[in-house]
């Protein structure tokens, strides 16, 4: 149902569910080896690869030297990566603000307390994603 949701309020503008998922992992966690990537998103290394490349291709990724091996590349956002990015915040936002305008009061009073009851879960949840995903992060 989640999903459902985020893809509802999502206006990516032909940008792919995978594609904006991966900036906005690049923008929080800043240059990463591509199977590090890959491995976080859930695709297989062969698709990430040629995602970066259509990043690549598109100015809104780059792959830049490993400042530790000099052997490896890492995959970082870029400005234009960023503003595309900050549109697609912009039209969620949009969006999400026409449909509660929509609301009755008493809807948004049930909302309010539904979001009040959800949040601690929810952040637990938001805990464990990124433990998992610091532990991944530590391992070669």
């Amino acid at each position: 149902m989640a999903g459902i949701v985020v893809r509802s309020l999502a206006d990516r503008r032909g940008m792919s569910y995978t594609t904006a998922s991966t900036l906005g992992r690049l923008e929080r966690e800043g240059p990463v080896r591509l199977t590090a990537l890959a491995a976080a998103e859930g695709v297989t290394q062969p698709s990430m690869t040629q995602l970066v490349g259509r990043l690549e291709n598109q100015g809104l990724a780059t792959r830049v030297g490993d400042p530790d091996d000099g052997r490896v590349a890492l995959v970082t956002i870029t400005d234009t990566g960023r503003e595309a990015l900050t549109e697609l915040r912009q039209a969620r936002n949009a969006r999400l603000v026409g449909l509660m305008a929509a609301l009755s009061e008493d809807e948004l009073q049930v909302l309010g307390s539904a979001v009040r009851t959800a949040l601690p879960l929810l952040r637990r949840m938001a805990d464990e994603d990124l433990s998992v995903s610091s532990r991944g992060k530590s391992s070669p």
